[in-house]
């Protein structure tokens, strides 16, 4: 079985390296793999067409001077599909990049069967793309057991697979792994840094949380900080970080990702999956974030949602403190992490809301990955005959 796979940035290559594990494990080893993936997918097995860090961009007014390049990309995907042409093709969220080479693929009439992984959130913003989606896909797996009703009425083929943080290793870290592999003194509290894996995420919202840290530091010298951070952004993070006035360490692996977590008193971080991991890993936090003026006016008229945090969405209430924009300053994050360190009422509304959030996301006898490479095999399939 040939499968295209196409992941635009870390989240979707890490999603994508386990689907293609459990496509190895279903099939016998009888797939091979095509497209565009990081690092995590290329040590399953794939050559990457092209570095996803090109791809990994944010908000309106930084995708702009990046559509030649994108365009580019675009062309050169698609062109190597039609190569290949393999027997399913999957995109793993990004649907920004991924809609485009379906939208191609469609006109193109190449009877490939065309698979969307992790659902667009229509219902945060953007709703009317929930009704035009199956003009250009033919089967979407979703994360959340919510996500479903708002495609099917439309005729579009959806699969509820679970969520990945599920079967991760963020709970199997180590907090006395992490105090030992990186020599930090064992009496001292780590506070978790997270700027996000896009680098205009991390020019925008490091500066903040350093500055954040520095005014922790200068109330508490028992803290100590770790930045886990990705390849496609470790050196801006550390270019930004040198000098910083606190003592620091950085990581790049999973593993010494998800120690840090298991070792961390309170987190600030950009707001996404790495949010739902921290809380899995039962790591009290708060999240930022910013984009730009104009791209945040625009969101502010478009979104219809009460939270971002999908934790906060899943609880249907705020457990997590959310400084977007003009609130994602150094004073309210200082504020809230000062509480979350004292264990104060935040952190018991936190560790008691973390419970819930496992409880809905669930568990079951086969992995997200599983499942959803159960879906794809079927696709394949029914296509064959």
């Amino acid at each position: 079985m040939k499968v295209y796979l196409i992941a635009g940035e870390p989240s979707g290559d890490l999603l994508g390296s386990r689907l293609m594990r459990a496509l190895r494990k279903k099939t016998g080893n009888q797939v091979e793999f095509f497209g565009v993936g990081g690092d995590t997918m290329e040590a399953e097995g794939l050559k990457s067409l092209f570095d996803i860090s090109d791809l990994a961009i944010m908000g309106l007014m930084e995708v702009i001077p990046s559509i030649p390049r994108v365009l580019r990309l675009l062309k050169e995907t698609v062109a190597d599909i039609e190569k290949v042409h393999p027997d399913v093709i999957i995109t793993i969220d990004s649907w920004s990049f991924s809609s485009r080479v379906h939208k191609i693929l469609r006109k193109k009439k190449l009877g490939i069967p065309q698979v969307h992984y992790v659902a667009p959130q229509v219902w945060a913003w953007k709703k009317k793309r929930a009704k035009t989606m199956h003009n250009y896909i033919d089967h979407l797996l979703t994360l959340l057991p919510q996500e479903p009703k708002y495609f099917t009425p439309y005729g579009l083929a959806v699969d509820f697979v679970g969520h990945p943080v599920i079967e991760s290793d963020v709970v199997h870290g180590s907090a006395e792994a992490f105090y030992l592999q990186h020599d930090v003194p064992l009496d001292k509290k780590v506070v978790a840094i997270l700027p996000g894996s896009r680098k205009t995420e991390v020019t925008r919202l490091l500066p903040v949380f350093l500055e954040a840290a520095r005014r922790l530091y200068a109330q508490d010298k028992d803290l100590y900080f770790v930045i886990p951070t990705v390849k496609t952004v470790s050196g801006l993070v550390k270019d930004m970080s040198k000098n910083c006035g606190v003592p620091l360490v950085i990581t790049e692996t999973e593993k010494d990702r998800y120690d840090a977590f298991k070792a961390s008193k309170a987190a600030m971080a950009a707001s996404g999956t790495v949010a739902l991991e921290l809380a899995i890993s039962d790591v009290p936090h708060i999240i930022g974030y910013k984009v730009s003026d104009f791209t945040a006016m625009l969101l502010r008229r478009f979104m219809h949602i009460q939270f971002v945090n999908l934790s906060n969405i899943l609880l249907g209430r705020e457990i997590i403190p959310e400084l977007l924009q003009e609130r994602c300053v150094t004073s309210n994050i200082c504020m809230y992490l000062r509480e979350l360190l004292n264990r104060g009422d935040l952190y018991e509304k936190q560790i008691g809301g973390f419970r819930k959030v496992r409880e809905v996301l669930g568990m079951s006898e086969q992995t997200p990955s599983e499942n959803a490479a159960d879906v794809i095999i079927g696709i394949v399939r029914d296509a064959s005959k």
